[in-house]
């Protein structure tokens, strides 16, 4: 596949905006990492798209992840719980993507957005729970929470943080904040192991992956530092999570998701 060097230049950018949603919500740059790439960029394979940017999402969720753990962020024990579940979720899910058409593909991604909005205004006056930690009574349920989620990171190529924060909300009771940032463990980890995936079947441009994430890293350092602000008026940070979540679904809605693209 050829790109040119404006795409590259806007794949810079959309890295950029990418970093900056996954500093500031956890979740949500992989929900903006495909739209960016297809409509901003202009790769013509929905596949490439997917597999490139859950490669690049997993490098700039890494990058966050040092930055809310310097904040004390991150629940390691259910993150990593979690994520184990979630590695073999996401490549089950990813070796089914492949087989499935980029046009379809789009689509369900649209809907199943629209659906976690809604969930996320459901809960956002929930305050959570900041002693919350995985023990014997509720590891079955981050377990299971981690599988499933791990499916459709890895079926979607995404990094999958906007499922990840509700379902560790779900399985734990912590407060959003530590969702955030434990939820980066899992979006690394299920990123990898999609992009491995779609790499073997060469649906992977190293070069974007490259410049995308070197504009993630800086849009992801203002991005936590917002966050860390932002999460003292409650409800807020959901609020603006689910309000992203509709705005991207309803623009792909609206573009037709997904005409015009290949495999």
């Amino acid at each position: 596949m050829y790109l040119d060097l404006m795409q590259y230049n806007l794949g810079a950018v959309s890295g950029g905006l990418v970093g900056f949603t996954l500093g500031m919500f956890g979740g949500g740059g992989s929900i903006l990492a495909v739209p960016l790439m297809v409509y901003f960029v202009g790769v013509p394979s929905a596949h490439v798209a997917i597999g490139t940017s859950a490669f690049a999402v997993a490098a700039n969720a890494f990058a966050n992840l040092l930055g809310h753990a310097r904040l004390g962020n991150v629940k390691w024990r259910c993150a990593g719980v979690y994520s184990v579940a979630g590695i073999v979720g996401a490549f089950i899910g990813s070796t089914i993507g492949k087989m499935i058409g980029g046009e379809k593909l789009l689509l369900f991604f649209a809907l199943l957005m629209l659906v976690v909005g809604v969930l996320m205004l459901r809960r956002r006056g929930a305050e959570g729970d900041p002693g919350a930690q995985c023990s014997r009574g509720n590891v079955h349920k981050v377990a299971g929470f981690g599988g499933l989620t791990g499916m459709f990171s890895g079926f979607f190529g995404i990094g999958g943080g906007f499922l990840i924060v509700p379902g560790l909300i779900a399985s734990t009771g912590m407060p959003i904040l530590f969702a955030i940032g434990s939820s980066l463990v899992a979006v690394t980890a299920f990123g990898l192991t999609t992009a491995l995936n779609y790499a073997l079947s060469g649906y992977v441009d190293w070069l974007l992956a490259a410049v995308f994430i070197a504009g993630g890293v800086v849009g992801g350092l203002v991005g936590a530092n917002l966050a860390r602000h932002l999460s003292a008026r409650k409800g807020l940070l959901n609020s603006l999570f689910a309000g992203l979540i509709f705005a991207v679904a309803g623009y792909m809605l609206y573009r037709g998701v997904g005409h015009g693209f290949t495999a």
